[in-house]
This record gives structure tokens, C-alpha cells and sequence, in this order.
């Protein structure tokens, strides 16, 4: 639903009439607007990415070393998920949104992860490209938009919710497992189940309106979740996907 917000003397009609006369999200590209402008190694010294504590700094949890070397697409990530990948022994090497297969090929990473951002999945096909490109070549993670991307790269569509996923007691289910978890949720976009081909399982269900919250690639190490697994302060049940993640790397790697 369009808005208004402003800090201007108008009237109720005036503020009416902007929303409804504002762009909305459908067809909008605001990745270009929030993607990082260079690649950049993150936290190279390991100051940015300890857990927080009241400890003293020499006694505050030290950071694994570093197991694998991926590359990150900044879609408009969020700060906490670096910090997450670093604090699972990941070393991770950012790049914007617009970087294409070959460039992220080149610089060798042990995996690829798509982040979470703004804006319609659909509007934008450079990243759908690059994604299909990336497809067998390494281990891939997809979050959020990241999933949302990984969708289109798998052939299929989204659509636009009636209602969006908002706020951090959304429930998921894993149809593999049957356990469900509590996850936090910022999207307005779902992937059509029935648009992805047959190599691409469903892995995961929202419980309120039985949308896509999860795949994967049934013969390839390719999975996504719709959800933020570094929610911040939480709920902290779905972590665990960042060690998932690392194994899908360390199985590559034998």
C-alpha cells in the first residue's frame, strides 16, 4: 500500500495525492541505489565482526579462522549478515550488485552468497543473468531478495503479496523435517511454486499462507530461504544455514 510521510505543511488531501501519485515498488530497481560502488574485503582485521560482550576485549570469544573464501552480492545487505558469515569462518569479499559472472569467477571464490534488498526481484535482469551464469559453477547461498533473484535465475517468476511478510514471529515450516521455526521476515514479493522447473524443491512453507519459504537444487548445491537467518536481536532459529552453507563448500572442496 502506497503512503506518504512528510516532515511539510500540507494538507490531509495534498498527502494523498502524493501516495497515490508516488512510483510504489512494482518495477523499481532500488538495488542500483543502495549496492556497494566498489569490491571491498570485509572486516580484514577481525575488528567488526566479534560477538558482542560485556567481557573485556581480551576476553571477549575470538573468531574462528578463516575455512572458505566467498564473494557476496550486495543487493543492500545488511551489516549483521557479514559479521555472521566472518564469526562461521568465512572470509567474505563484497561486491555490487551489477558485478557479473565472469568478474566474480576471476576472483576464485570456495562459494557465492546473494543477499537481501530492496525493491521488485523482477526489475532486476542483469542480476538474473549473472545468477543463472553462477548456477553449477560454485556452492550458492541466496537470502531474502537473494532467493527471490535465485528464482528467476531457476527460471521461474515471483508475484506481489497482498499482504507482506513483516516482523520476526513469522512461522516456517521444513518439509523435509516437519520442524517449524520462528523467523524474521522484511518482503513484499514470494516466488511462484508452480513457475520453478522440476529440478527445484520447495524445502520450506510460510504457515499463514503456505508461500515459498525455502528451495533448493535437487542435484546441484544451490538452496535459498525467503527469511533473514541473522536476524538481529532474533529469533535465532534458522543459523543454522550458515553452517549448511559451509558444508555444501567443504562437500565441493573433497
Amino acid at each position: 500500500m502506497k503512503a506518504c510521510l512528510t516532515t511539510e505543511k500540507m494538507s490531509a488531501e495534498e498527502a494523498v495525492t502524493k501516495a497515490i501519485d508516488g512510483k510504489g515498488v512494482i518495477g523499481m530497481d532500488y538495488v542500483r541505489e543502495v549496492t556497494t560502488p566498489i569490491i571491498f574485503q570485509w572486516d580484514p582485521d577481525d575488528e567488526l565482526s566479534r560477538q558482542w560482550s560485556l567481557a573485556a576485549a581480551d576476553e571477549a570469544p575470538r573468531l574462528p579462522p578463516v575455512r572458505h573464501r566467498i564473494v557476496a552480492f550486495d543487493y543492500g545487505m545488511k551489516r549483521n549478515i557479514l559479521r555472521l558469515l566472518r564469526q562461521r569462518g568465512f572470509g567474505v569479499t563484497v561486491v555490487p550488485a551489477t558485478t557479473t559472472a565472469d568478474q566474480v569467477l576471476a576472483l576464485d571464490p570456495d562459494g557465492i552468497f546473494l543477499s537481501n534488498g530492496p525493491g521488485d526481484p523482477e526489475a532486476l535482469p542483469y542480476t538474473h543473468e549473472t545468477v543463472r551464469s553462477l548456477i553449477g559453477q560454485k556452492p550458492i547461498f541466496g537470502i531474502c531478495l537473494g532467493h527471490q533473484v535465485l528464482g528467476f535465475a531457476f527460471g521461474g517468476r515471483t508475484f506481489k503479496l497482498k499482504f507482506g511478510h513483516r516482523g520476526g514471529n513469522q512461522p516456517v515450516k521444513d518439509l523435509r523435517s516437519g520442524k517449524v521455526a520462528i523467523t524474521s521476515q522484511n518482503h513484499g514479493f514470494a516466488v511462484d511454486p508452480e513457475s520453478l522447473p522440476p529440478e527445484i524443491e520447495v524445502t520450506h512453507v510460510n504457515l499463514n499462507d503456505n508461500t515459498v519459504e525455502g528451495m533448493r537444487h535437487k542435484t546441484l548445491p544451490v538452496f535459498s530461504v525467503q527469511y533473514h537467518p541473522e536476524a538481529a536481536p532474533g529469533p535465532h532459529d534458522a543459523e543454522y544455514f550458515f553452517e549448511r552453507f559451509a558444508e555444501l563448500i567443504e562437500n565441493e572442496k573433497v
